[in-house]
């Protein structure tokens, strides 16, 4: 499964967002939202979420960077639930996180799926595109 596509919505007042028909049908019926790097949203289905939480967890926790990775990732996880329309409820401190407000981007990353604030998306979008050899040249066996 790969998740693909960027999608622009909006979020209501109540912090519900309607997620895609197709990224949705993928994510199945149980998944997982959380924090993300780059102040966005990651969600995960749970089998995804149970294989970078076991990933996690092996880390040292004698590692400060790992026991606050830990914290941000577990402490705001939630498992989302979709309503007729499609919509789940996004929690009050992850829309604050990612700065969400009325226009949202709803992006497939491969293995998850981010929602990122519009404005922040675009201009993140922005930087990378002026960037695309920079962010390949660490990379060994990948060409487009």
């Amino acid at each position: 499964m790969m998740f693909m596509g960027e999608f622009s919505h909006t979020i209501d007042t109540k912090g519900r967002l309607i997620i895609p028909a197709k990224l949705r049908e993928q994510l199945g019926e149980s998944c997982i939202m959380t924090k993300s790097f780059d102040n966005c949203l990651a969600i995960y289905t749970s089998e995804m979420f149970a294989a970078k939480a076991a990933a996690l967890m092996n880390q040292p926790n004698g590692k400060a960077g790992v026991r606050g990775l830990k914290r941000q990732i577990f402490a705001n996880a939630n498992e989302l639930e979709f309503d007729r329309q499609g919509r789940i409820l996004v929690p009050a401190t992850l829309r604050e996180y990612a700065k969400l407000q009325k226009e949202v981007m709803v992006i497939g990353v491969a293995d998850h799926v981010e929602i990122w604030n519009r404005e922040h998306w675009m201009a993140y979008q922005e930087d990378m595109d002026d960037n695309m050899e920079q962010l390949s040249e660490n990379m060994e066996d990948f060409l487009l």
